[in-house]
């Protein structure tokens, strides 16, 4: 029987520096948006339509040493995160919310936005 695994790594531009913020709770978090470029396709698609060639995934990071590390990171800086998907929820004054974003674990720059 195989056990269940939830690991993500990716690496990408940093979209912009990212965001601190309390929680009600106490806790401090960091986020940010990471834009990972995809494969060309493997196969062309119909004439006008178009393969996405990015996509923009939400990280989030807890512990204060990530927090520290990722909180230096500029616009168009190259990163390596590692972690875990999560979907988190919300309530809004429309109802309730949720949105699935990486929670990082460990962080690490590979390269200065030129």
């Amino acid at each position: 029987m195989e056990q269940s695994r939830n690991e993500v790594v990716l690496v990408g531009r940093v979209a912009a520096e990212g965001q601190e913020r309390a929680l009600p709770s106490g806790d401090m978090l960091l986020s940010w948006r990471l834009v990972v470029d995809r494969p060309p396709p493997k196969r062309p698609l119909s004439e006008g339509m178009r393969h996405p060639t990015v996509d923009t995934i939400d990280c989030v990071a807890w512990t204060s040493g990530v927090r520290r590390t990722a909180a230096g990171f500029s616009a168009g800086d190259v990163v390596s995160v590692a972690g875990a998907l999560r979907r988190r929820f919300w309530r809004t004054t429309t109802g309730p919310a949720s949105r699935y974003e990486v929670e990082v674990l460990s962080v690490k720059r590979l390269r200065r936005a030129a």
